[in-house]
């Protein structure tokens, strides 16, 4: 691993965890509570949406790469 990557990861884990806090501080200055499972399934969530956006980006650009995207006819060019 070579040390942009490294560095980006510190940085990337470190913005999660600051917006994470700053979510808590706010609902705690609103006056919203949330209970373990609440946090538990805000988390879930959050991965959830991560690992579907990185598993949609992994496929168009697998696609796009392995050639399922070119025309298979050359007059469709023409539009």
């Amino acid at each position: 691993m070579t040390r942009t990557t490294l560095l980006t990861t510190i940085g990337a884990i470190a913005a999660l965890l600051i917006a994470g806090a700053g979510i808590a501080v706010m609902w705690a200055d609103l006056g919203v509570t949330m209970s373990l499972h609440g946090w538990i399934a805000y988390g879930l969530g959050a991965v959830g949406s991560l690992l579907l956006s990185i598993g949609l980006f992994w496929l168009l650009f697998h696609s796009a790469r392995s050639g399922h995207d070119d025309l298979d006819r050359p007059e469709d060019l023409d539009g």
